[in-house]
C-alpha cells in the first residue's frame, strides 16, 4: 500500500488535486487509470483535474495538468492559478512566480487568496456565423446566447464537441450571455465531458471574443460571472483579432489536504 500526499484546491468552483513532486515522483504520465480514479467523485478524492508540481531548470516549477479522464491535457487557467497559490503555500515561490506549462511560460501574482495569471498570447480568432473559435492555451468554441438559464449546457455542448469537425481532438464549448456588468459564462469541458462550474481558459476566450463582438465598449477589462464565482480578464489588443498581455484574475483557495492510498504498482517512489 502506497500513500500519495495531496492538497485540494479550487478556483471559482473548478477543483483540482495538486501533488508536490519536487522530491518524490508519486505519479507519472503513464498512470492514466490511477489519475482517473483519484479524480472520481465517488471512488476517489474528486476533482475536475489533477496537477503535478515538479522542478525544472529556469523556472520556479513546472505544471503538468491532467483532465479527470486521466489524460494529460492542454493549459488549464484556473488550474494555473491554483498551482501558483500552491507554490506560494509550499514556499516554492513568493508573491510572484514564473512557471512552465504545456503551452509555454507563465507568470503569476499571488496576494492572499487572489491570484492573477498571465495567459498565452492569442494570435488569431476564427470568426464564424454567430460563433468564435480560438486557442487561449486550450481550444474553445464560443457562442453568444440570449438566456443561459434556458439552456441545457451539457446537451448543447455535446452537439458541438462531438460534431464531425471536433469529435477526434475535442473542443471546449462556452456559452456567453451579456449582463449589465459584463458577461456570464457556462462551459462544457472536453476531458471532463460535462459542465464545470468555471473554466479559466474558457472565460478568457469569452472575454476576448466579447471585446471583438462589441468594439464600441472600448475596454480592455471584462468582468465574468460563472456558476462557481467571479473572475476578471484584462488584455491588450495588438491587431484586428490578436491579443497580448492577457491576465486571468480571481480567487484560488486550498480546501483540504490528505493522503491517497493505492496499490498501483507503476508508481515509482
Amino acid at each position: 500500500m502506497k500513500k500519495i500526499p495531496f492538497h485540494k484546491y479550487e478556483g471559482t468552483g473548478n477543483d483540482f488535486v495538486l501533488i508536490d513532486q519536487r522530491v518524490n515522483q508519486h505519479i507519472t504520465r503513464q498512470d492514466t487509470s490511477l489519475i482517473e480514479r483519484i479524480c472520481n467523485r465517488r471512488f476517489g478524492i474528486g476533482a475536475d483535474g489533477l496537477i503535478l508540481l515538479q522542478l525544472t531548470d529556469g523556472y520556479d516549477f513546472e505544471m503538468i495538468y491532467f483532465n479527470s479522464d486521466g489524460r494529460e491535457s492542454t493549459m488549464c487557467g484556473n488550474g494555473g492559478r491554483c498551482i501558483a497559490a500552491f507554490a506560494n503555500f509550499l514556499g516554492v515561490a513568493g508573491e510572484k512566480c514564473h512557471f512552465l506549462a504545456i503551452d509555454g511560460p507563465h507568470e503569476a501574482k499571488i496576494k492572499n487568496d487572489w491570484v492573477e495569471l498571465k495567459m498565452s498570447d492569442v494570435k488569431d480568432v476564427e470568426i464564424g456565423d454567430g460563433n468564435f473559435i480560438l486557442n487561449t492555451g486550450s481550444p474553445h468554441y464560443v457562442v453568444f446566447v440570449e438566456d443561459l438559464s434556458d439552456m441545457n449546457i451539457v446537451e448543447s455542448g455535446q452537439v458541438i464537441r462531438y460534431s464531425e469537425r471536433f469529435r477526434k481532438e475535442g473542443i471546449n464549448v462556452n456559452f456567453v450571455e451579456r449582463t449589465k456588468d459584463g458577461i456570464e459564462v457556462a462551459t462544457y469541458e472536453r476531458g471532463v465531458e460535462d459542465e464545470t462550474l468555471s473554466c479559466g481558459t474558457g472565460v478568457t476566450a469569452a472575454a476576448l471574443t466579447f471585446s471583438l463582438a462589441n468594439p464600441d465598449l472600448n475596454s480592455n477589462e471584462v468582468a465574468i460571472a460563472t456558476k462557481g464565482g467571479h473572475l476578471l480578464v484584462r488584455f491588450q489588443k495588438n491587431d484586428a483579432v490578436g491579443f497580448e498581455n492577457i491576465w486571468l484574475c480571481g480567487p484560488a483557495k486550498q480546501v483540504f489536504a490528505g493522503e491517497y492510498f493505492t496499490t498501483e504498482s507503476t508508481i515509482n517512489f
